[in-house]
């Protein structure tokens, strides 16, 4: 009975033990939580927008991102504020100490040099004086409604949006649009994608969402989202646009990265300044599944004379029965650069896609003499 007794003990042990330090354990999170609120309580801050533009003043303690978006000043995030995508950059005027190890990734020795931080990793303990470009002024805050939702290739959704109010924007902009919390996604979720509407449908945003796997927000688009259901958008953000040159325009692009050539060549046809200058628009796909717009490239090509399109296969299937350009876009775009693009004449590139795709064509850009300062870019984070 004695070793029945002393193994018994054992067990009541092994159960509470973990019993007692779920107990202390709650405890202290409930003790720092409260001398968290008594120690870093911040009071009001004041915040101060290029000397003087703008003066807020908020409840210190949150994100700089966060408290400028309380104050509907939208810095452009297009991971939502997670730290991942190194866009959401202000130069602060005030002393905040040294960069956080998650900032200086995203940024160059120049930023970090003259005091740029990111606003989603920037606290605000105290009042700050910092410097954000003047149109982030004029960014808003949409409530829209799904006008239409389509696929447009097997993994490649059209988002029409009707907003609530006018527009204002440069062909090449994106939007960010904000998920509802479904499923096991607890929380609303904001990502950028590009705008692929022509900036004369001022009521409206076409926006083109590729899936990705476990997405939160491709997920919601693709498998959630209906028309007709509600949908929150800020923007316009962005300094892609098409530059006033006159120069050749050599545009790469691949998957959704289709959406700001959609809208800056609406417009340039729109206004005839499809007319003024040679473009050529090379558009790079796996297999034919993946090709879509074509049609309507196509027929930009009949009519305008100084308008090329080349679209190209990396891994054309048997059925697609293929008798295009065939390889990477990379590739293909080195030999019409080589053969076919007058290089005695001004020339630029306009690329939209993966940092992968983005670098590969930079490098070809560059040994085909087209030097980096003549090269703009769209790299999706």
């Amino acid at each position: 009975m004695g070793g029945l007794k002393v193994e018994s003990n054992s067990f009541m042990e092994l159960v509470q033990a973990p019993l007692i330090i779920a107990v202390i354990a709650a405890g202290l999170a409930a003790l720092i939580a409260i001398m968290d609120s008594i120690v870093n309580n911040y009071g009001d801050c004041v915040i101060n927008i290029n000397e003087g533009s703008k003066e807020l003043t908020v409840k210190g303690g949150s994100f700089l991102l966060r408290l400028l978006a309380q104050q509907k000043i939208f810095v452009p995030s297009a991971c939502g504020g997670r730290g991942s995508c190194g866009a959401c950059k202000a130069k602060i005027i005030s002393d905040v100490g040294v960069h956080l190890p998650t900032e200086i990734p995203y940024l160059t020795k120049e930023e970090i040099d003259e005091n740029v931080h990111l606003c989603c990793q920037l606290k605000v303990k105290k009042d700050l004086e910092i410097e954000i470009p003047e149109e982030l002024f004029n960014v808003k805050e949409y409530k829209t409604k799904v006008k239409r939702l389509v696929s447009v290739t097997h993994d490649i959704k059209e988002l029409y949006l009707e907003l609530g109010d006018e527009i204002k924007f440069s062909p090449g902009m994106y939007m960010q649009i904000t998920s509802k919390p479904y499923a096991k996604v607890k929380a609303a979720t904001q990502r950028a994608y590009s705008i692929s509407s022509p900036p004369s449908d001022n009521r409206h945003v076409e926006l083109l969402v590729r899936l990705v796997p476990d997405g939160i927000v491709t997920t919601y688009v693709h498998q959630h989202l209906k028309e007709g259901d509600e949908m929150e958008a800020v923007g316009p953000f962005g300094d892609f646009y098409c530059r006033d040159t006159g120069a050749i325009m050599i545009c790469v692009a691949g998957g959704s990265g289709m959406a700001p050539f959609r809208s800056i060549l609406r417009h340039m046809e729109a206004t005839g300044e499809i007319n003024e200058r040679e473009i050529w628009y090379f558009f790079g796909a796996v297999s034919k599944r993946d090709g879509y717009y074509l049609d309507d490239f196509k027929e930009m090509e009949k009519k305008y004379p100084n308008f090329h399109f080349i679209f190209a296969l990396s891994g054309p299937k048997p059925e697609d029965n293929w008798t295009g350009e065939t390889g990477l876009i990379t590739d293909v775009l080195d030999r019409f650069l080589k053969e076919k693009i007058d290089s005695s004449q001004p020339r630029e590139g306009y690329l939209c896609g993966s940092p992968g795709m983005i670098d590969a064509c930079n490098r070809v850009l560059n040994d085909n003499g087209i030097s980096w300062e003549k090269i703009y870019y769209d790299k999706f984070a």
